[in-house]
């Protein structure tokens, strides 16, 4: 951390008033640089009785003189000790005035954290009243005492028991049991405290390795909570994996099987080097100037890092903005790497404790080969020179863990071992024919290629084997959209590759698991995920940098040059697909004609097709749905057919148009529509529509509008469930002057609805029929028959309304996107085909959006063709297609207007 003062920061809550200052040193020495100890006692010495606004001054004081060290850059370890010493001595004087004859008779004890003597200044303070057999006297004691303690503004838990219900307690819960094995005796008679530490220590209770087993599943089941991963964008910092609750964890079996939650007594004995003491503690630190300055900030108790805090932490620790990286970005990166290296150190102790807690240490070695062998179901080398001797066995530790998945994994002196000798991973060894078979056999086995790939990045293999990944470790992206770390959603691409090629995920996605299926070298597609973002951050296109790398890589080796520039050429547009499913007019003939020549072949395009699923699926699980994966299989499906039909013979439109209406008449055989009156219908509402509808469309609206006597004046909408596109879409059937699209995104926005795409198609009789597919806030579609009626209903009553003024949304942005500041960029280009313009608008999603823009597009007379909304995180980046009041595009002049009046309408809403 820096020694920027809070000035520097310019942060509100960090700002040091002169009253701010002068009430701090009434509790620091002089020079100002620690507690007066001496003047907080005189002050505690002088108070008068249970004076509350006395003891309230000096909690506060002593609050804003540890709150001004620490943005001094006062040691974080002295100040959380500080903070207890400070506890103590305010607690202590209270119980002295409030348990008059009774301190003799019950022990005062601090527990948990606080009997650490570890607090921040929002931990928790926890204590335990001792007494004998009979308390009933003290009581009134107690409970005036607990009372003035939340007077004066310490939220103190506590619990009052004799030493056989403590015991009891202890016996019954785990957790109590471990708050206790952590205390202090702060008042009291020390021989019924030395009687509570003898009545609660094993073996009589929780014997280490009962206590051992708990914790273990404790801290599973804790990990998962957090999606067992420590790469949450928003992370827990005490919960999480690699968190300061996992160093805790390895204090607490150190506690319990060696007697001392000193960490030095590991090294002592031989569970940890001085190297990686000091890794264990700098990372404590880390964590514990984060949780300080969360505290700090929040002037509560809070562990998570949310980005609202982010942003602010990285610039009171001094971090800067540089070319390719945010100073927040820096600060995340950094928060990553501390609790993977947590992490890893977790693991290796916790398995160390298991051998030697739980397994036979005198267990004989099954050997594997030369260099592996088996002991306890852990794969560990055969002897210590294994590493210097043979380098290719740090590769080849995780080929040998997927031809043995009965392995539990491997021992921690090993995992210890190969963390020593990462450095004879150098240009020699990437070089080497054999490293790099063995690192395509990892690739290609038939499981555990997933598994053994996370393993390699946790033990730091996989960064030094290629460096360019090692980059990527504990990269963020500052935003709502990519959920993970540039590695962690690297691997979880790679993860859901392999759950097309395994026959138990088959019903997840069935096309893709064919596909994969017929691939002829499944290693191509695992590589390009690989190496999919591997350039991110270096600056420029990520998309053409990883490509170069990806090709050198593969190409180096041994790959043939197809494979390799296959792999280069879906790093390079692993977004194209995904790109051209969501921003463009996937009805239009000449923008999958286009897309379809670009991809070349049906190869590239399965290919292609599956790591897009992969690729979106990986980068945030509440943002993929049934209607993205629509989205994407009929972008697939249609440039599937162009490429069998052959670029160069097009099928023709009144083919297409033929097809559909010969599927919507077989979708309505058993309506009571005649398909004379639907060729009628279709006849009216003109080509363009039966082009941009899908067959099932079709037959719905045909349904509801071909015996409407009064077609040409009547206003119709409906809402249904439509699972070919695995959302729910809306109708709204009405003139085309009538400008729908503002009033019928502004009632959608207001029922907490996401617009995920919207056809406003003119028709020939001067009507116009409206699409919209919405989704619920989740992102599955509106199952609620009631809910869709109310959203017919009040459709219906606003859009009757010709002139309506825009709807007025209440509906409050969520938290996370209020915390970014994205400005509105409005682009234009030319849509040759259908004469048309193509405005993209980027902007802060925000309530209200869509309604908005399409007010400012009714006021100026432009009429909206389709609307494509692609929400990317905190970021909306909506398509328009759109045409003059005449159908035709817009001009210079006009496009400059309509983007002045957007971007002006974004700055009123800030």
């Amino acid at each position: 951390m820096s020694n920027k003062t809070r000035q520097d920061t310019q942060d509100p809550a960090l700002t040091i008033t002169p009253e701010d200052a002068a009430l701090a040193q009434r509790c620091l020495t002089e020079d100002g640089t620690s507690l007066d100890w001496e003047g907080i006692d005189t002050w505690l010495v002088e108070i008068d009785g249970a004076d509350l606004s006395e003891y309230r001054q000096l909690l506060k004081s002593t609050r804003e003189a540890l709150k001004q060290r620490f943005l001094h850059g006062d040691s974080v370890e002295r100040l959380v000790r500080d903070r207890a010493t400070v506890i103590d001595r305010v607690i202590v004087a209270a119980w002295l005035h409030f348990s008059n004859r009774y301190n003799s008779r019950i022990a005062l004890i601090a527990v948990g954290g606080y009997g650490r003597g570890e607090l921040h200044p929002g931990s928790d303070i926890d204590l335990l009243l001792l007494t004998g057999l009979n308390a009933r006297k003290e009581r009134s004691a107690i409970a005036e005492f607990l009372a003035f303690l939340w007077d004066i503004g310490l939220e103190v838990g506590h619990s009052t028991r004799n030493i056989a219900e403590s015991k009891s307690a202890c016996k019954n819960d785990l957790t109590i049991a471990t708050t206790l094995m952590e205390s202090r005796l702060l008042h009291g008679p020390e021989k019924l405290y030395t009687k509570l530490t003898k009545a609660i220590e094993p073996p009589a209770i929780w014997p280490a390795r009962a206590f051992f087993e708990a914790k273990l599943i404790e801290q599973q089941a804790r990990h998962l909570k957090y999606d067992d991963t420590a790469y949450n964008l928003e992370p827990n910092i005490k919960g999480s994996p690699g968190g300061l609750r996992d160093i805790q964890i390895i204090s607490w079996v150190t506690r319990r099987h060696f007697g001392t939650g000193n960490l030095s007594s590991l090294v002592e004995a031989g569970f940890l080097t001085e190297a990686q003491l000091r890794i264990l503690r700098q990372g404590r630190k880390f964590l514990w100037q984060i949780r300080f300055a969360l505290h700090i900030l929040t002037d509560r108790r809070e562990d998570r890092l949310l980005f609202d805090y982010q942003k602010r932490i990285a610039n009171l620790f001094g971090y800067e903005d540089a070319a390719y990286t945010l100073a927040v970005e820096q600060l995340m990166q950094r928060y990553y790497r501390t609790v993977m290296d947590l992490s890893r150190l977790n693991e290796m102790l916790l398995q160390l404790f298991q051998e030697a807690i739980l397994m036979n240490p005198d267990a004989p070695a099954k050997p594997l080969n030369a260099d592996f062998e088996v002991k306890n179901g852990f794969l560990q080398i055969a002897h210590d020179h294994v590493f210097p001797d043979n380098p290719s066995a740090l590769l080849e530790i995780f080929l040998m863990l997927q031809q043995h998945p009965e392995l539990k994994g491997v021992s921690a002196n090993t995992i210890a071992l190969l963390r020593r000798h990462l450095h004879l991973i150098d240009d020699a060894f990437r070089q080497d024919p054999r490293n790099h078979r063995l690192f395509l056999k990892i690739l290609a086995a038939s499981a555990g290629v997933t598994h053994e790939l996370r393993r390699m990045n946790l033990y730091g293999v996989l960064g030094q084997y290629i460096p360019s990944f090692g980059r990527i470790v504990g990269r963020m992206q500052y935003d709502l959209f990519h959920a993970y770390t540039v590695d962690a959603h690297t691997l979880f691409v790679v993860s859901n590759l392999r759950r097309f090629a395994l026959e138990r995920f088959n019903h997840e996605f069935p096309r893709c698991t064919e596909i994969m299926a017929t691939l002829e070298s499944p290693e191509v597609i695992y590589l390009a995920g690989l190496f999919h973002d591997i350039a991110k951050g270096r600056g420029g296109d990520h998309s053409k940098l990883g490509a170069v790398s990806a090709e050198a890589f593969c190409l180096e080796h041994g790959m043939s040059r197809y494979d390799s520039r296959l792999v280069a050429w879906l790093v390079r547009h692993h977004l194209t697909l995904s790109l051209t499913a969501q921003k463009k007019d996937i009805s239009d003939p000449v923008v999958i004609r286009e897309f379809a020549h670009l991809i070349g072949d049906e190869k590239h395009l399965d290919y292609l097709y599956l790591l897009t699923i992969a690729d979106v699926r990986a980068t945030n699980p509440q943002m993929w749905n049934n209607w993205k994966a629509q989205l994407f299989h009929e972008t697939y499906e249609l440039s599937k057919r162009a490429l069998l039909h052959g670029l160069e013979t097009p099928i023709d439109k009144d083919v297409l148009i033929k097809e559909k209406q010969q599927k919507a008449l077989l979708l309505m055989q058993a309506s009571e529509t005649t398909a004379d009156q639907a060729r009628t219908l279709w006849h009216a509402f003109g080509d363009d529509y039966l082009l941009r509808c899908r067959p099932e469309e079709i037959a719905w609206h045909t349904k509801l509008l071909a015996d409407l006597p009064d077609l040409p004046e009547k206003l119709t909408v409906d809402v249904r469930e439509a699972t070919s596109t695995g959302g729910t879409e809306v109708m709204v059937h009405a003139p085309q002057g009538q400008f729908t699209f503002a009033i019928a995104t502004g009632v959608l926005d207001e029922f907490g609805l996401s617009i995920a795409d919207a056809r406003i198609i003119p028709l020939t009789n001067q009507q116009s029929l409206s699409i919209y597919t919405i989704l619920e806030r989740d992102g599955e579609a509106v199952e609620d028959i009631n809910r869709r009626e109310k959203i017919r209903s009040r459709l219906l009553s606003e859009l009757k309304v010709s002139d309506k003024n825009p709807i007025l949304i209440t509906r409050k942005a969520p938290r996370q996107v209020r915390m970014f500041t994205t400005s509105t960029v409005v682009s234009f280009a030319k849509d040759q085909t259908n004469n048309r313009t193509v405005m993209e608008l980027t902007s802060g999603d925000r309530p209200g959006l869509l309604a908005e823009t399409g007010q400012v597009l009714r006021d100026m007379n432009i009429y909206i063709q389709m609307a494509k909304i692609v929400t990317v995180g905190e970021r909306a980046e909506d398509v328009f297609y759109i045409t003059d009041d005449q159908g035709k595009p817009l001009s210079e002049e006009i496009q400059n207007k309509l983007c002045h009046a957007l971007v002006s309408a974004d700055q009123s809403n800030l």
